[in-house]
C-alpha cells in the first residue's frame, strides 16, 4: 500500500513592504533605534495615563454630531505620515529646549482641566474633554521633539498639527460660531428669496411666507457641516496643492460656501412650504437633509480645487 507523499508547501518570500520596513530598521544605528523605541514607548505611556479621558472622548464623539469627526482624526494623521514616510528625516536629533514649549502647554491644560472640573460645578464635560485632548496632543508633540527631533517634526508638521481637530470645540466657541452662522444664513436666505421673487416679510431671523412662518434657529446654523467642510478643505489643499496662496484660497472659500449652503437650505425649505404646504417644515429634507446639502457644497469646492490644480500644473509646465 503506497503512502501518499506529503505535499511540499513552500512559504513564499515575505511581502516587499515588510522587507522594506525590516531593511530600514536594520539600517538604523543603536541610538536611532533607541529613540524610535523610546518614542513608541512614550506614546504607549501617554495612552495609559490619558486612558479614561480618551475613552470618554471616544464615547462623547460617537454620540455628538459636531464632534463625530474626532474618531477619524488619529487615523488620518497616521495615514498622512505614512504616505510622506520617505520624505521624513532618518536622523533623530535630541532637542529638549523646543520640547519644553508643548510640554509646559500640556501641563497647563492638564492642570486647568482637572482644577476647573473639581472647583467649578458649571464646568461642562465638553470643555473638560477639550482641555484633556489638548493636553494629550501637547504631550505628544513634546515627545516628538524629544525623541525624533526638530527636523522630523518640521517634515511632519501638518499631520501632527492635524491632531488638533481631536479637540472638541469649547462651548463658548460653539455658541459664537452658531450665532454668527445663523445670522449670516438668514442674510443668504433673504438673498435667495429676493432673487426668486418669492413674497416674503422678514423680521430679523423670522421669514413670513405665504401660508407659513419660518425662523432661522440655532440648529439651522450648519456649524457641523461647515466645520467638516473646513477640515476637508485643509486636507485637500495639503494633498493636492503646493502654492501657499492657492491653499489659502481653497480654505477661504469654505466660509462663504457654508453660508450660502445654509441660506439655500432655508430657501428650499421655505419654497417647499409655500408650494407643497406648511407640513413640509417637518419633512425629511428639513430634519435629515443636512448630508444632502453638504454633498452639494462639495461640488463647487471640488470644481475650485480642480481649477487651482490645473492653474498650478500649467504654471509648472511653463
Amino acid at each position: 500500500m503506497n503512502t501518499p507523499k506529503a505535499a511540499n508547501t513552500k512559504l513564499g518570500p515575505p511581502a516587499p513592504r515588510v522587507i522594506g520596513v525590516l531593511a530600514r530598521w536594520r539600517n538604523l544605528n543603536l541610538s536611532e533605534r533607541s529613540r524610535l523605541l523610546g518614542c513608541l514607548g512614550f506614546i504607549a505611556l501617554l495612552i495609559v495615563v490619558f486612558f479614561n479621558p480618551l475613552l470618554s472622548l471616544v464615547v462623547y464623539a460617537a454620540k455628538t454630531d459636531l464632534d463625530s469627526h474626532i474618531l477619524l482624526v488619529p487615523f488620518i494623521s497616521a495615514y498622512l505620515i505614512y504616505i510622506r514616510r520617505k520624505q521624513l528625516p532618518k536622523d533623530y536629533i535630541f532637542v529638549p529646549g523646543v520640547a519644553m514649549v508643548p510640554l509646559v502647554a500640556g501641563l497647563a491644560a492638564f492642570a486647568a482641566g482637572w482644577g476647573l472640573r473639581m472647583s467649578v460645578s458649571s464646568f461642562s464635560h465638553n470643555d473638560f474633554l477639550s482641555l484633556m485632548a489638548l493636553s494629550f496632543i501637547c504631550f505628544l508633540a513634546a515627545g516628538g521633539f524629544l525623541f525624533l527631533g526638530r527636523s522630523w517634526m518640521a517634515a511632519a508638521a501638518f499631520p501632527v498639527a492635524f491632531l488638533i481637530f481631536m479637540v472638541p470645540l469649547p462651548d463658548r466657541a460653539v455658541d459664537c460660531l452658531e450665532t454668527a452662522f445663523k445670522l449670516a444664513s438668514a442674510e443668504a436666505a433673504a438673498l435667495f428669496f429676493n432673487i426668486s421673487s418669492t413674497p416674503v416679510l422678514r423680521d430679523g431671523l423670522v421669514f413670513q411666507l405665504p401660508g407659513v412662518t419660518i425662523e432661522v434657529a440655532q440648529e439651522c446654523s450648519g456649524i457641523h457641516s461647515s466645520w467638516v467642510l473646513f477640515i476637508t478643505s485643509l486636507l485637500a489643499s495639503y494633498l493636492f496643492l503646493k502654492s501657499p496662496w492657492r491653499r489659502a484660497a481653497l480654505i477661504a472659500l469654505v466660509i462663504p460656501l457654508g453660508i450660502l449652503r445654509n441660506g439655500f437650505r432655508v430657501f428650499v425649505i421655505g419654497t417647499l412650504c409655500v408650494r407643497q404646504g406648511p407640513q413640509m417644515i417637518h419633512s425629511a429634507i428639513h430634519t435629515r437633509g443636512g448630508p444632502l446639502f453638504f454633498v452639494l457644497s462639495l461640488v463647487p469646492l471640488s470644481l475650485f480645487l480642480w481649477w487651482l490644480r490645473r492653474a498650478e500644473a500649467n504654471k509648472e509646465i511653463r
